[in-house]
């Protein structure tokens, strides 16, 4: 980040540098997510068995303060928010938090300086990534597509597929699960939550024949295909950053 640029971040797509009176002063370095892991000894082994248990979602710290003509109600609902932020010094992604740690706005006012903690996820995603549409014949039995990991960890994408009768889905020619759309035509495969919905947003897991969780786009370039009955397949998520 330049030198003369202002600290900033953004919120649902809503900047700090809009908030009346708002600064931000300080952001948080650029980290990595610590890997959780279990650590067993056994008698007469030497050195210990280390599992791995995932990634940790940790806090991200910023420093505000506020000068001028502020409105302190204006701040309080800007930060009493949970979903997506991104921050100046890494302008292209942004994280999923939640904002559990009450904010000292009494500490705020007095003193017009104060640290907000965001607890974050511990992966990033891009934000110019959109959503990729990819339309097939309905009278192909079979079909395929190819898209991109840009990420430097492995992503678990949002799928959504529309058809008809029974699809079977692979990823780089290992065929995952068999999707059941007899009855719901468009089906929303979320591999991070490892659940299957309809258009409604209601679960559909039984229409899966599989485990969601083996859904996932190694970093670089990834094929997608079926064989079944399919006219649309969207991918959301295709990049995941550590």
């Amino acid at each position: 980040m330049g030198v003369n640029i202002r600290p900033y971040i953004i919120i649902n797509g809503k900047s700090s540098r809009e908030i009346k009176g708002l600064l931000v002063t300080s952001l948080p370095p650029i980290s990595k997510a610590k890997m959780r892991v279990s650590a067993q000894e056994i008698d007469g082994r030497s050195g210990d068995i280390v599992t791995e248990l995932g990634f940790s979602a940790y806090d991200k710290e910023i420093s505000v303060g506020l000068h001028g003509d502020f409105d302190i109600d204006e701040v309080i609902s800007y930060f009493n928010q949970s979903g997506k932020i991104t921050f100046a010094n890494e302008p292209d992604k942004y994280y999923l938090f939640a904002q559990y740690n009450g904010i000292d706005f009494e500490k705020l006012l007095r003193y017009k300086t104060a640290n907000v903690a965001f607890h974050t996820q511990p992966f990033k995603y891009s934000v110019s990534e959109g959503v990729r549409e990819f339309d097939f014949s309905s009278e192909a039995s079979s079909g395929e597509l190819y898209i991109r990991n840009n990420g430097n960890y492995i992503s678990k994408p949002t799928i959504t597929l529309t058809g008809t009768g029974t699809v079977n889905l692979a990823i780089n020619d290992i065929t995952l699960m068999a999707v059941n759309m007899s009855e719901y035509h468009t089906i929303i495969i979320n591999s991070a939550d490892m659940n299957a919905y309809d258009t409604d947003g209601l679960l559909r897991n039984r229409q899966i024949t599989g485990d969601i969780d083996n859904i996932a786009l190694l970093s670089g370039k990834n094929k997608i295909s079926y064989t079944g009955t399919v006219t649309k397949i969207s991918i959301e998520n295709q990049s995941r950053w550590l």
